[in-house]
């Protein structure tokens, strides 16, 4: 049995998005808490990234099909992160290419067992039939990729919110997928690099977007102006880091006192925080 469709909002022509929930990963929404979604072009599917769970994966799927009987032949990943690439045994039987950074496998690889046995832990029963599904294909700076009169270009991006980040333009609509490397109202979570993600933000603010896809939070059409908020969370975090580094606070006072003025700014803010300010904490040392 087909499971129901995912909800998903046509945000330009042919551009489809499920909007995550701003939460953890939970029986209750079965890791359906990034953006994901898909492009039609004549001929073919793209599906950017796939949910937290093959449960998502084939609600995601099942969206598909209910807006085009085309096949699915690209697997786009954006990151690791398990809300963004749990979903992707759900696309199995379309044989599509699965494309992801070249830095994507390795992460897989290193961090994928552990995604599993917490999406088990987190899921439950909803966890079923999750498994990891690495790339087939990478990018190591940019590739496009042709629907069917409608090409999209993938663009791989040095350390930022990952190592393995990767965006997607959809020139079409200007429309942009940034992955993770945008939130909007839900706090970001660094993995990478505090300094490589402001310089990412600068690379994407060049881009000529009319609409931006967030990894999180709504899409989004004031471009680049949607970024000044993240921007500032990071730029205030190493800010008020290198402060305290010069008058040697230990990374406990940092994670108490460095970006403190952004609390209220954004939801799961204590969820995430102090880990952004120990990771930047840790990069910063060794400047």
């Amino acid at each position: 049995a087909q499971p129901p469709p995912l909800a998903v909002a046509a945000v330009a022509e042919g551009v489809y998005v499920h909007r995550g929930v701003h939460a953890e990963s939970g029986p209750d929404n079965l890791g359906a808490i990034a953006n994901i979604g898909f492009v039609v072009g004549r001929d073919a599917v793209a599906v950017i990234d796939t949910g937290g769970s093959a449960a998502v994966g084939h609600r995601l799927r099942a969206a598909v099909a209910a807006a085009t009987p085309l096949p699915v032949r690209y697997v786009i990943n954006t990151h690791v992160h398990p809300d963004h690439i749990l979903g992707n045994a759900a696309f199995r039987a379309d044989a599509p290419e699965f494309i992801g950074h070249k830095a994507l496998p390795n992460a897989l690889a290193r961090r994928g067992p552990h995604y599993l046995e917490a999406a088990r832990r987190d899921l439950g029963e909803g966890a079923t039939g999750t498994e990891l599904v690495p790339p087939t294909a990478t990018v190591a700076d940019r590739r496009d990729i042709d629907l069917g009169g409608r090409v999209l270009t993938l663009q791989a991006h040095p350390t930022a919110h990952t190592d393995n980040d990767l965006t997607v333009f959809d020139a079409t609509t200007s429309t942009l997928w940034t992955g993770d490397l945008l939130f909007v109202e839900r706090v970001p979570a660094i993995d990478g690099s505090a300094r490589g993600w402001l310089a990412a933000l600068d690379r994407l603010a060049a881009v000529r977007a009319v609409r931006v896809v967030p990894g999180h939070g709504p899409v989004v059409t004031d471009w680049p102006g949607a970024l000044a908020d993240l921007r500032r969370y990071l730029a205030t975090l190493v800010e008020d880091i290198r402060a305290l580094q010069r008058r040697h606070a230990t990374i406990e006072q940092a994670m108490d006192q460095a970006g403190a003025a952004e609390r209220g700014r954004w939801t799961l803010f204590d969820d995430y925080h102090r880990r952004n300010v120990a990771a930047t904490f840790t990069e910063l040392e060794w400047e």
